[in-house]
């Protein structure tokens, strides 16, 4: 016996909305379900009449190059991302952080929409979209429309999708140039601990010793997905050494909002582990910024 009594499988965006706007209610969109499937048969979910079935639309399961952009596909699972050679080459925190995700199994299924969905301020996919000035595309009755991929997140768990009648098509990100690269790091506890303790993606553009420009995201730094805005303010146009690196830890340290959480840390302790999580990421993409 199934947990839902009506099961869609559109094949276009169109038909997607059209189902998810008329179908018995409540409808849910599913694409890797690792989460949905297994919320709904533990009884954490509230009760679905119809799922819609999300992966036999092509533009949702794309990976490739528009423009000065990539764009990679909401349905597109998390090991398509981890060897696709295009996200390599311009997304490496997102590589880091998909790598991280659940274990093989669950990333040949999961999807980046999917992770993307949950709107968790710790999410490490989200965190890495975030280092990388993602761009939503979300589709509607009138068609799609591009966001600012942080106007996605109301909350922990809430998300500024209309569940009823819009669906996140994919994602787009810049492609990289020279001077430019990425990293992701994050610490957790062992034993299939999902979550993290404190996660971080840094992206940034070098000239030399000279910080030209960086993005910096850290999960969970507040109630949606963080960005340092006021440590990338302070470390553009610095050049790249021990003390700058401090004090922009410091601002940091002092605009995120780091909470205690029962089951993984406490504010001290994520504030005390933070500088090294920090500066080991910025580290990482510095150098990597020096050979692309």
């Amino acid at each position: 016996m199934y947990p839902w009594q009506e099961y869609r499988q559109p094949k276009s965006i169109t038909e997607a909305i059209e189902d998810l706007s008329t179908a018995p209610t409540p409808a849910v969109p599913i694409a890797g379900g690792t989460d949905l499937l297994l919320d709904m048969r533990q009884g954490r979910h509230p009760s679905v009449h119809t799922l819609i079935d999300l992966t036999g639309i092509p533009e949702m399961n794309v990976i490739e190059t528009r423009g000065e952009s990539l764009f990679i596909g909401a349905c597109v699972s998390i090991n398509r991302i981890i060897n696709n050679p295009y996200v390599q080459k311009n997304a490496q925190a997102l590589i880091e952080a998909c790598d991280l995700i659940a274990g093989p199994q669950v990333r040949n299924i999961a999807t980046l929409g999917g992770n993307v969905a949950h709107a968790l301020p710790a999410a490490d996919g989200t965190i890495a979209l975030v280092a990388h000035d993602a761009t939503a595309f979300v589709a509607h009755p009138g068609g799609v429309r591009q966001m600012r991929f942080q106007e996605l997140f109301l909350g922990p768990g809430k998300s500024s999708i209309d569940k009823k009648t819009e669906l996140i098509v994919g994602f787009s990100v810049p492609l990289t140039k020279p001077g430019q690269a990425s990293a992701f790091k994050r610490i957790m506890r062992p034993q299939g601990v999902a979550l993290p303790i404190l996660n971080c993606a840094v992206w940034v553009e070098r000239k030399g010793d000279k910080i030209v420009d960086t993005r910096i995201a850290v999960g969970p730094g507040g109630p949606t997905p963080f960005r340092a805005t006021n440590a990338e303010n302070f470390i553009i146009g610095q050049d790249f050494n021990e003390e700058n690196l401090s004090h922009t830890t410091e601002v940091l340290l002092e605009q995120g909002s780091f909470r205690t959480s029962p089951r993984r840390a406490t504010s001290e302790y994520r504030k005390r582990i933070l500088p090294v999580l920090f500066q080991g990421t910025f580290k990482e993409a510095w150098s990597r910024a020096n050979f692309e």
